[in-house]
């Protein structure tokens, strides 16, 4: 007999991890099927982006990683000399923060566990049939397994199985030129916490892992010596490389973690077949730059899991499981064309690209060019323009843009907070003047609203005259109202 559930999640890094907190938070079975007996000990991502920590502190849990990460005020963008300024953004946390991938994957368990989220580890999954009612999956661990779920979703990381099975195409790049990347304790480490440096000879990154003890070395040489991706890389190698582009190797030795690794560039054409959905690397891989791609996949599952929990609930419309595709589909391609950019300065070896290295350079320099770039990579600048199903006219230009998180004083005299309001993944109708009124559309069950009145003590310009604010589960605004009487105050 099979084990039955409302979606089956193949792959438990964060992405899954993540997805599988979100439908469990609204009531649904859900297991995770992942491959490794234990969690990863090595951290391709470092960094957790603003809007990220947003999404965290949209269900409460963004202080477990606030106290073991550290926060960085500024960012890059190809390695250029002129850093991004995360001071900029409207947020309780202007910053990115540093944190390995392991810690974040372990956070993110913890809250699934709490939830009562089931991980089935040491699960290889092999076999996917698409069936009239779900989807069923086979596979073996310590014994043979068969899972059948109304719905699918693939986290299953660049070689997907799930979207190789559902036959969606991974279009894109294939890789060029590697780069090298060691995780190593230094002799002599160097002054400043972060070192990049550029030169005819190649690209150094060097950042503290956060345990007090490694540090990540990323070199990419301007003569790759006809090394492959595939060909192991040696701690000899990693310091040399290292060497010839800053003058030092900075006493590296006793490596934790080597890799190489190039900047092949990918998008699947659809992230849907039916009832088999992809989210983060299985959606989507790219050269690590700017540490986007771990945040974005969060993302992509945060949209899609108050969806597609509501459209098996029966609580929401089929077609609304549509709009993640819409969604973020063009935030896939944004990522793929970005860094693939990014690429191509950070490879810009000669005379002529070192030139337009400068020129770019000097481009961040000037505000709003530099604040346009930051809230790309961070995540906030994402924004969803077209209404979802059954709503009207959009109410004002807060329509489909994140908003930020603000102290409330509640009509029955509490002290509350937006996100606190959002913490249990349903919907929020919040008014905020006496004739401020929201239209929510007609399949919007009222079991899924959280209703609130009140008033912004804080950071009340970030809604502006608006009267009254109808906000998705994910922190985006859905409708809104404009208020006379604010606008006339």
């Amino acid at each position: 007999m099979k084990d039955v559930y409302d979606c089956i999640i193949v792959g438990g890094g964060p992405v899954g991890l993540w997805l599988s907190c979100e439908l469990k938070l609204a009531g649904l079975r859900v297991v995770v099927v992942e491959r490794r007996t234990q969690r990863i000990n090595q951290s391709r991502a470092l960094t957790i982006h603003g809007r990220t920590l947003e999404v965290l502190s949209l269900r409460g849990i963004e202080e477990r990683f606030l106290a073991v990460g550290k926060p960085v005020r500024s960012g890059h963008y190809a390695v250029l000399d002129t850093r991004l300024d995360f001071d900029i953004f409207d947020s309780r946390f202007p910053y990115t923060l540093f944190i390995p991938q392991e810690t974040t994957e372990a956070l993110i368990e913890e809250f699934a566990l709490e939830l009562g989220v089931e991980i089935l580890r040491g699960a290889m999954a092999e076999r996917i049939v698409s069936e009239s009612d779900g989807v069923t999956v086979s596979g073996a661990n310590e014994r043979p397994f068969e899972l059948h779920g109304r719905y699918l979703v693939g986290a299953d990381g660049a070689r997907s199985l799930v979207r190789a099975e559902a036959g969606i195409e991974f279009q894109g790049h294939a890789g060029s030129g590697t780069w090298f990347m060691g995780d190593v304790v230094l002799a002599s480490p160097p002054d400043a916490p972060l070192v990049s440096a550029f030169n005819e000879h190649g690209c150094v990154l060097i950042a503290p892992l956060g345990d007090g003890i490694h540090h990540r070395i990323v070199v990419n040489e301007a003569d790759d010596h006809g090394r492959t991706r595939q060909d192991a890389l040696t701690l000899e190698e990693l310091c040399q490389a290292t060497a010839r582009v800053v003058g030092s190797d900075f006493g590296a030795h006793s490596p934790l973690w080597l890799s190489r690794f190039d900047n092949e560039t990918r998008l699947a054409k659809s992230y849907r077949s039916e009832k088999v959905f992809l989210a983060g690397d299985a959606a989507h891989i790219h050269l690590p730059a700017g540490g986007q791609g771990m945040n974005v996949g969060i993302q992509d599952a945060m949209n899609l899991g108050w969806k597609l929990a509501a459209v098996a609930k029966g609580t929401a419309p089929a077609e609304l499981l549509d709009t993640y595709e819409s969604e973020r589909l063009p935030v896939g391609i944004y990522l793929r064309d970005t860094t693939m950019a990014q690429s191509q300065l950070i490879t810009a070896f000669s005379a002529r690209g070192r030139a337009l290295r400068g020129v770019f350079n000097d481009m961040l320099k000037v505000p709003a060019i530099n604040a346009y770039f930051a809230n790309q990579v961070s995540g906030f600048a994402v924004h969803y323009p077209d209404p979802l199903p059954g709503f009207g006219p959009v109410g004002s230009t807060l329509v489909g843009s994140r908003i930020r998180d603000m102290p409330l004083k509640l009509s029955d005299g509490r002290d509350a907070t937006l996100f606190g309001l959002l913490s249990k993944g349903q919907w929020l109708d919040l008014t905020l003047s006496e004739d401020g009124k929201v239209e929510r559309p007609n399949w919007l069950h009222p079991d899924s609203v959280v209703e609130a009145r009140g008033v912004a003590t804080a950071h009340a310009d970030a809604v502006g005259d608006v009267g009254a604010l109808l906000i998705r589960p994910d922190g985006y605004v859905a409708q809104t109202s404009v208020s006379t009487s604010r606008r006339e105050g």
